[in-house]
């Protein structure tokens, strides 16, 4: 088929999954064990995708170190999301939480493990038993390589189970038909062909876009694709005013240092030596959850206790744990310190920044991974199309995630996303290819960027929207903070409009890729600035210093968020889900949250 100028490439599949991190791999690996032709389309190598940066572990209520039960696990998991999250499909993950990871290792996840056996597990932020009461040890490891371990075996099972793989394939734009999703369109940046898939089922498992931000934990690659190509298909995105920042980035680089170095008794220090956390929570002190220990490193900041030069950072020490410890349980974390900080773990504390680590927001699914949107105030599946992973907002993590519930999410819903694709494309006959000129839209805006002649490159535009995001929309934030970002944004998007593309091949072309690529983070970094401004409150990761309390009353929604061409932003709400649904546990009312 010709499309304008170019020749496009046809295929046609059950299900096409966009990205090959976590989510992705366990959905195709559950939809090619279904018997359904899959097919992969990846911007980056499947083993390169952001998951296997994961270090910590993924949280299970195992009991292998200590009594645990899943619905401590799910107590944790909303007292932790500030009760925004959705307890029906809380309680889901958690439940299926033990199976899932027991289904990991038997892929052939090679866990660490205890003297007799068991998987190994550590303590890790927020995560409690009996209800808050003491320590949880819930965190199953493979030392401080997790993501690795895990996307490796997933992709090898994937690979074992005949799924196709589109590697290195930029996804353009979805190919919808009114308000169904009929396929998509992507770029082969190997040879410069295009190629328009057909299916019946999309699946989004693109991530999260934290490269919106000057300082992110995130690789290079995270720019949310497909949270983009859902706003131009006229979707809206959920709660992404909710961004988390990690209080443990490596400063100056930004590279994380996994949660599990102080679940393994690591402890953050200030310009006094003072082991501030007790001050600010007095029972799990450096455990408390992320979005308490960033504004408590942050406020210290603020107040002149800093450490170096310009008092901007602070101390995380782990030089009392000994070499044999950091050798066995943070080897990943020794070698980073050196490689980034030059730090001598064994002598010296690395000097650590809250860092934008994890989007809680995203493309609003219900627990079986169905894409939801608004139509005259009720929710609705739209058809043909899933999302899961970072990129989904299901919401199991509400308006902070709690450490390791992240890799929990991208197997849980990487595999109830697959199971209820074969469900129901059971009987169904496969799509039939394009037969005009379906994806000329993609292609059209994907030749307008190509041809871009204007006088402001992608490498200035970009920057000024990162410390835009960084500045006016960090840890704290106010009105006339927020609107200052806002100008940024709008006059990031103006220059947009006068992109200069030097290099106008097919190729390989890197060029062209960012330029793809910050279009698409300019569209959620106008969300997120905006919801931002809508919420009038302070609820988990977004802490309003004009609206410092949390306000259940006005408040305890869900955001919905869609913008225009123009990056105009409209706003509205949807109900938190406050009863647990089949699940045998209580609803878990708003309260206090006390660390």
């Amino acid at each position: 088929m010709k499309l304008r100028s170019y020749d496009v490439i046809d295929h046609v599949y059950d299900v096409i999954v966009v990205g090959a991190g976590g989510s992705g791999l366990r959905a195709c690996l559950g939809l090619a064990e279904a018997g359904l032709r899959t097919a992969c389309v990846t911007k980056v190598f499947p083993t390169r995708s952001h998951t296997v940066a994961a270090q910590g572990g993924i949280s299970a209520a195992l009991g292998n170190m200590g009594e645990d039960d899943w619905r401590w696990h799910m107590y944790d998991t909303v007292k932790g999301s500030d009760w925004l999250s959705d307890q029906d499909s809380v309680a889901g993950m958690c439940e299926q939480a033990p199976s899932a990871v027991i289904e990991l290792e038997h892929y052939g996840v090679p866990f660490s493990r205890t003297d007799d056996g068991k998987i190994y597990q550590r303590p890790f932020g927020g995560m409690t038993t009996h209800y808050g009461e003491e320590i949880a040890v819930r965190t199953c490891a493979a030392a401080d390589r997790t993501g690795h371990a895990i996307l490796h075996t997933l992709y090898q099972q994937a690979l074992k189970n005949k799924v196709e793989f589109f590697v290195e394939y930029f996804a353009i734009d979805l190919i919808m038909e009114g308000s169904e999703c009929l396929g998509l369109m992507a770029w082969c940046l190997e040879d410069g062909t295009m190629h328009r898939f057909r299916s019946n089922l999309v699946i989004l498992a693109t991530g999260g876009y934290g490269r919106a931000y000057f300082s992110a934990t995130s690789a290079h690659t995270c720019t949310g694709d497909g949270n983009a190509m859902v706003l131009r298909a006229g979707l809206p995105l959920q709660d992404m005013e909710f961004v988390q920042f990690h209080p443990t980035g490596i400063y100056g680089s930004g590279c994380l240092i996994t949660e599990g170095a102080r679940g393994e008794g690591g402890f953050l220090t200030n310009a006094d030596g003072e082991r501030f956390m007790e001050r600010y929570a007095p029972n799990a002190k450096d455990l408390a959850s992320r979005d308490v220990v960033s504004r408590s490193m942050t406020q210290e900041i603020i107040e002149g206790r800093g450490v170096g030069i310009d008092k901007d950072h602070m101390y995380l020490h782990l030089n009392h744990l000994g070499r044999s410890v950091l050798d066995e349980r943070l080897p990943g974390i020794t070698e980073t310190a050196r490689v980034f900080a030059g730090i001598d773990l064994t002598r010296e504390p690395i000097p650590v920044i809250p860092t934008v680590h994890y989007n809680m927001g995203g493309i609003p699914t219900n627990f079986d991974g169905e894409v939801l949107t608004q139509t005259t105030g009720d929710l609705k599946p739209v058809e043909g199309l899933m999302s899961i992973g970072e990129a989904a907002c299901v919401s199991v993590h509400g308006a902070n995630r709690l450490g390791s519930n992240s890799l929990l999410d991208l197997i849980v819903f990487g595999r109830s996303s697959s199971r209820r694709a074969a469900t129901l494309l059971k009987g169904q006959v496969r799509a039939a290819s394009f037969d005009g000129a379906q994806g000329e839209d993609a292609i059209a805006r994907f030749d307008g960027v190509r041809a871009a002649k204007g006088g402001s490159s992608t490498a200035v535009i970009r920057q000024k929207m990162q410390r835009g995001m960084q500045k006016h929309c960090a840890v704290f934030r106010t009105k006339s903070v927020l609107l200052g970002g806002l100008e940024e944004i709008m006059g990031a998007w103006e220059m947009f409009q006068d992109l200069s593309i030097t290099d106008r091949s097919l190729v390989w072309n890197t060029d062209l890729v960012e330029a793809l690529e910050l279009d698409n983070m300019l569209r959620q970094s106008a969300t997120t600035v905006a919801s931002a401004l809508y919420r009038t409150e302070s609820r988990g990761a977004h802490a309003r210093e004009d609206f410092p309390d949390r306000d259940d009353e006005r408040w305890l929604k869900h955001s919905l968020s869609w913008v225009d061409d123009a990056l105009e932003v409209r706003m509205d709400t949807r109900p938190v889900v406050l009863t647990t649904g089949d699940y045998d546990v209580q609803p878990i009312p708003p309260k206090a949250r006390n660390y």
